[in-house]
């Protein structure tokens, strides 16, 4: 395991046993916790994208502001929701936001999740053109946004501009060079990690996988990045790729820890339905004194596959309690699995 960082959905609510209340706690605190985060030594801060929810939505500025606080840890998405993005507008504000974090940005894209409201993107102004689905759409939107991040010219210039032009046709500004490298892709299922690979994305494999033969969350994991790497290696890709895999997982180390989460029920993975045909394998918690998880985490296929792992962590119990959760990783567990 060569990277560990946090990954954040970025909750909120107003009940009085939440640190959260507002959307203005939650973007302030994701901003302390980065940078408590990165003085413990910890590799990435991740925060998930929700529309139409109590969550952290849009990324750019926090992400920017993110960068503007830190020096070192990689800052990135998991993921953004390409049915909803206008790939030329995203593209000037990733590159905006990579270039005040000097290169740090990783950003986790993917067709999305089930959202909050019927059709969300649609509000948005967006429609899949007419045969397509909404799938086909994000995937649309992604190649347009992969193909501008290569910072080719594309534009034809007016002849009487405002300013005066560089020659030949013209490229989105800001471009932040190798960012294109940097963009994840969140696959559920295996084809769509094939998919990834073939486009020269890095690959998110999250907690939930569509479920495909009924093996248990961590090994159909496994295979899904196994074979995600059989892709990229086809594809002749000139460099090596990521793999990232998000896990809950908390040290016992006090009673705060044994409070909240020493109380079982995490041992087994679960399966749901993530829409109306889509079964879908949901990966179990871990949730332990440190030997014990040091052990059960090295049974984990997928993790061992991987070489970034995500803790998903419970940011409505507020900074301090977060980092306290991430120091005890990396004091305590990640030392065991080989980080370092």
């Amino acid at each position: 395991m060569k990277t560990i960082g946090f990954l954040s959905f970025g909750h909120w609510s107003p009940s009085p046993q939440s640190q959260t209340r507002s959307a203005g706690d939650t973007l302030l605190q994701s901003i302390e916790l980065a940078v408590a985060a990165e003085e413990l030594g910890a590799d990435g801060a991740y925060f998930r994208v929700h529309h139409f929810a109590r969550q952290l939505a849009s990324p750019f500025p926090l992400l920017a502001a993110v960068g503007a606080r830190t020096s070192r840890i990689e800052i990135g998405t998991a993921v953004i929701d390409m049915r909803y993005e206008n790939p030329l507008y995203m593209a000037e504000d990733a590159g905006s936001a990579d270039l005040i974090a000097r290169g740090r940005l990783q950003l986790g894209i993917s067709r999305g999740s089930p959202e909050q409201v019927i059709d969300g993107w649609r509000h948005f102004g967006y429609q899949p053109a007419e045969g397509q689905s909404d799938a086909d759409m994000a995937r649309r939107h992604t190649e347009v946004f992969l193909d501008v991040l290569r910072g080719e010219g594309f534009a034809r210039p007016n002849p009487r501009p405002m300013f005066p032009n560089p020659p030949g046709l013209l490229r989105l500004e800001p471009h932040s060079e190798g960012l294109r490298e940097r963009i994840w892709w969140g696959a559920s299922s295996d084809a769509t990690a094939i998919w990834a690979a073939k486009s020269g994305m890095n690959l998110q494999s999250s907690t939930l996988k569509t479920d495909e033969s009924g093996e248990p969350f961590h090994i159909q994991q496994a295979r899904q990045i196994r074979l995600y790497r059989q892709a990229w290696k086809e594809a002749g890709h000139g460099r090596e790729p990521r793999v990232s895999v998000s896990r809950s997982i908390f040290a016992l180390v006090d009673d705060r820890d044994r409070a909240y989460f020493g109380h079982g029920n995490q041992g087994d993975d679960s399966i749901g339905y993530i829409d109306d045909s889509t079964r879908a394998i949901f990966g179990r918690s871990y949730a332990a004194e440190p030997d014990r998880l040091i052990d059960e985490l090295a049974k984990d296929e997928a993790i061992a596959e991987a070489d970034t792992l995500l803790l998903t962590v419970p940011n409505q119990l507020g900074v301090d309690y977060n980092a306290h959760v991430i120091e005890a990783i990396l004091k305590h567990v990640a030392p065991g699995l080989g980080w370092r």
